[in-house]
C-alpha cells in the first residue's frame, strides 16, 4: 500500500495512443465486442464502403470470398479508392484511408451524397485489427497495391500494372491476438449480404466459401440480386407464413434530399415483424423513421375503419398493437447527414424524418386502401380480431389477478425459492419433470438458486395469442415466478432473478421443451433475451469412471471430451446420460449447477430476423418449411435418440 501511495502521478503517467494503437488497445470502443459478432463486423465495415459506392451509382457488383485460413476478400467494381497524394496529409490517400481514423469521403467533401459509414473509421479499424491486410485499387488506368500488418505499413503504395476497369479489392486476416475466435460463419455473412441486396435493387452480391470443397468438388456460393428490392424482401420474410393479400404494398416518397420506401404485407400470424433501415444500416432500435411509420399506420387504419363503420361511433380506437398484428414491413430511408447513436448505428435520431414519413405514409396508404377494397377488408378484419383478442387477454389477466389474494403476487406452489432477494445475485432453474426437479432442489445452493419444475405438454405460443397464455397452467407459473409481467406490461425492473436457466434433458423431448420455452420468451418476454437474462444449462452427456479403487468420476459434455477420456482411461465404465433424473443431487450440483464448474450458454438476440424465421419454421402452422429444414439439417444431427 505504501508503494502505491508513494507512486508519482504526473505528466509522465499520461499516455497518448497514436495512430491505430488506440484501436488495438480498446477494440470494443470501435467494434463493440471481440467475440464472433465483432469478427463478422469487420466484413460489414468493408462491405459498407463498397455499398456506399453503389448508393452513389458507381458500383453494381460486390464479391465477398472466405479464403482458406479464414481470410476475407472483398472486391467491388466501384470507382476505386483515391490513390493520389492527400493535400493535407502529404501521403497517398490510400494510406490515409487505411491508417488514419475519421478519414473518409463522407464528411461533406462531395464524394458521397448518402452513406452508411459516416464515422470514417471502417477501413482503418479493420486494418488495425487484422494480422495483415492488402489492398489493390484499379483507377485512372493503373493498378495500385499496398500492404499492412496490424495497422502498420509493410509495403508502401506502388503501381503494379495497368487496367481498363475500376474497383477495389481488400484482403485481410483478422488478428488472433484480438479476437476470441477467427472462424467465419457463412450463414451469418449470407444473412447480411442478402439483406443489403434486398435494400439496393439491382445490386449483385456474391458470397463464396473457398475453405473446403463440397462433395461435387464445387465451393458453396450464393449470388443475390433483387430487382424488386424491398418488395422481394417482404416476400422473403413472409415465405414461411400465409399472407392475407397476395401483393406487397409499396410506398415511396421524397422530401428535399431525403427519400423513403416502405413495403408491407399482412400474414395470418399473431406477431409483427418490422425492420427499419437508414442508409442501408439496420436500425435495430428503431428511431424517428420507424416512429413516423407506426403513428401514420395507426391513424390511417382508424380513420378508414370509422369512415366505413368498421368501428362504431362510441367504440374506442384500435391501438398500435392491433393494427400491427401479423404485419411484416420493411422501412428504408436515405438521407444526408444521418444521425445515429454511436458507431454501431442502432437508432436514427434525425427529428425531421418523423413528420416526413408520417405524412407520406398517411397520404399514400390512405389512397391504397381506398383503391383496393378487398385488401382493405382483409386488413380491417385482422385488426378488429386482434383488438377483440386484446380485450379478451385483458379480461383473462384481470380474472387471473382476482383469483389471487395478493393481486397476482403469490408464488407458484412448486417453486422452491431462494433466500437472496437481490435479483443481481439470484438465478432460477426451469427444470423438466418432478424427478429432475427433486434432484435439483436437493442439490442446489438455496441461498441464491431457485427451482421451478415444469411437467406435461406446454402450449405452443407461436400458434396462440396472449389471451390463451393467461390462465395456462404450464406458462403462468413462469410469469408469476419471474414477477415482471408479460407482453406489453413486461417490466424488466421487476424481474426477481438475474439468471433464468433452462435445464432440460439432452434428448429430443428436452430440445422440444427448450424450443417451446424460448419461443414463449421470444414472443412475450423478449426483453429477457435482449438483456441477456436467459441461459441454457449444459448437463454432461457421459460419465467415465476408471476401474479400480478410489477412482474419480469424469464427465464429458460433448463427444470430443468423451473420446479424450476414453483414450485416457481404456476398459473404463461409461454411462450415457439420457435424462437429468438419472443423476443424484450431488452429481447434478457438481456437473450442472455449481457456478464454479458448470457450463451455461447465454441466449443472445444476435439477429431478430433469423430468430423470427427459425421460430416460425419450427413452431408455426406450415408443415412444408419444417420438413425442408429437417431434410437440410439432417446430416448435422449429433445425438439422435430412437
Amino acid at each position: 500500500m505504501s508503494e502505491q501511495l508513494n507512486q508519482a502521478y504526473d505528466e509522465n503517467q499520461i499516455q497518448v495512443l497514436e495512430g491505430l494503437e488506440a484501436v488495438r488497445k480498446r477494440p470494443g470502443m470501435y467494434i463493440a465486442t471481440t467475440s464472433s459478432r465483432g469478427l463478422h463486423h469487420l466484413v460489414n465495415e468493408i462491405v459498407d464502403n463498397a455499398i456506399d459506392e453503389a448508393l452513389a451509382g458507381y458500383c453494381d457488383h460486390i464479391e465477398v470470398t472466405i479464403e482458406p485460413g479464414d481470410v476475407i476478400r472483398v472486391a467491388d467494381n466501384g470507382r476505386g479508392i483515391p490513390c493520389g497524394i492527400h493535400p493535407k496529409m502529404g501521403i497517398s490517400t490510400l494510406e490515409v484511408v487505411f491508417t488514419v481514423l475519421h478519414a473518409g469521403g463522407k464528411f461533406g467533401g462531395g464524394g458521397y451524397k448518402v452513406a452508411g459509414g459516416l464515422h470514417g473509421v471502417g477501413a482503418s479499424v479493420v486494418n488495425a485489427l487484422s494480422e495483415w491486410l492488402t489492398v489493390k485499387v484499379c483507377n485512372e488506368g493503373s493498378v495500385h497495391e499496398m500492404a499492412f500488418a496490424r495497422g502498420s505499413v509493410t509495403q508502401p503504395m506502388h503501381v503494379t500494372g495497368t487496367c481498363e476497369q475500376t474497383g477495389s479489392e481488400i484482403v485481410f486476416k483478422p488478428d488472433a491476438q484480438i479476437f476470441d475466435e477467427i472462424v467465419f460463419d457463412y450463414d451469418t455473412l449470407l444473412l447480411r449480404l442478402r439483406e443489403q441486396a434486398f435494400l439496393n435493387a439491382g445490386l449483385r452480391m456474391t458470397l463464396t466459401d473457398r475453405r473446403e470443397a463440397q462433395e461435387d468438388g464445387t465451393f458453396r456460393q450464393d449470388v443475390m440480386c433483387y430487382e424488386g428490392g424491398i418488395r422481394e424482401f417482404v416476400r422473403h420474410l413472409n415465405r414461411n407464413k400465409t399472407p392475407l393479400h397476395p401483393d406487397v404494398v409499396y410506398l415511396s416518397g421524397a422530401q428535399g434530399d431525403s427519400e423513403m420506401e416502405i413495403a408491407l404485407q399482412y400474414n395470418d400470424s399473431y406477431n409483427e415483424n418490422i425492420l427499419s433501415f437508414a442508409n442501408n444500416i439496420n436500425t435495430v432500435e428503431g428511431g424517428m423513421h420507424e416512429t413516423g411509420f407506426k403513428t401514420a399506420l395507426t391513424r390511417v387504419i382508424n380513420d378508414y375503419a370509422r369512415r366505413y363503420k368498421h368501428i362504431k361511433e362510441d367504440d374506442k380506437n384500435l391501438l398500435g398493437e392491433d393494427v400491427r398484428e401479423g404485419l411484416t414491413a420493411v422501412i428504408s430511408v436515405k438521407l444526408t447527414e444521418a444521425q445515429f447513436e454511436g458507431q454501431t448505428k442502432t437508432k436514427l435520431g434525425n427529428a425531421y424524418i418523423r413528420p416526413f414519413i408520417d405524412g407520406a405514409v398517411y397520404d399514400k396508404l390512405s389512397a391504397f386502401l381506398e383503391e383496393n377494397p378487398p385488401v382493405s377488408k382483409m386488413i380491417m378484419e385482422k385488426c378488429l380480431t386482434a383488438a377483440r383478442a386484446r380485450e379478451a387477454a385483458k379480461r383473462a389477466r384481470e380474472a387471473t389477478r382476482r383469483k389471487s389474494p395478493l393481486d397476482g403476487g403469490s408464488l407458484p406452489g412448486k417453486l422452491a425459492d431462494c433466500q437472496e432477494k437481490d435479483p443481481t445475485l439470484t438465478e432460477i432453474y426451469i427444470v423438466e419433470g418432478d424427478s429432475a426437479g427433486g434432484s435439483a432442489k436437493q442439490g442446489r445452493d438455496r441461498r441464491f438458486q431457485a427451482i421451478l419444475p415444469l411437467w406435461g405438454k406446454m402450449l405452443n405460443v407461436e400458434k396462440s395469442r396472449l389471451d390463451k397464455v393467461y390462465g395456462n397452467e404450464k406458462l403462468m407459473p413462469l410469469v408469476t415466478a419471474f414477477g415482471a409481467g408479460i407482453g406489453d406490461e413486461f417490466d424488466l425492473t421487476k424481474l426477481r432473478y438475474g439468471k433464468i436457466i433452462l435445464m432440460a434433458d439432452a434428448d429430443v423431448d428436452g430440445s422440444h421443451i427448450r424450443t417451446l420455452l424460448l419461443t414463449f420468451f421470444f414472443r412475450f418476454m423478449r426483453p429477457l433475451i435482449e438483456n441477456g437474462n436467459v441461459f441454457l444449462a449444459q448437463p454432461p452427456l457421459y460419465k467415465v469412471v476408471p476401474r479400480g479403487r478410489n477412482a474419480t468420476e469424469n464427465y464429458a459434455y460433448n463427444d470430443q471430451q468423451f473420446e479424450r477420456l476414453c483414450a485416457q482411461f481404456p476398459g473404463a465404465d461409461v454411462q450415457r446420460y439420457k435424462g437429468l433424473g438419472e443423476m443424484n443431487p450431488e452429481q447434478l450440483w457438481e456437473t450442472t449447477m455449481d457456478p464454479e464448474r458448470r457450463i451455461i450458454k447465454q441466449v443472445l438476440m444476435e439477429d431478430a430476423v433469423a430468430a423470427d424465421e427459425i421460430f416460425t419454421i419450427l413452431m408455426g402452422e406450415k408443415v412444408e418449411p419444417r420438413r425442408e429444414f429437417i431434410e437440410r439439417n439432417a446430416k448435422n444431427v449429433v445425438n439422435l435418440d430412437i
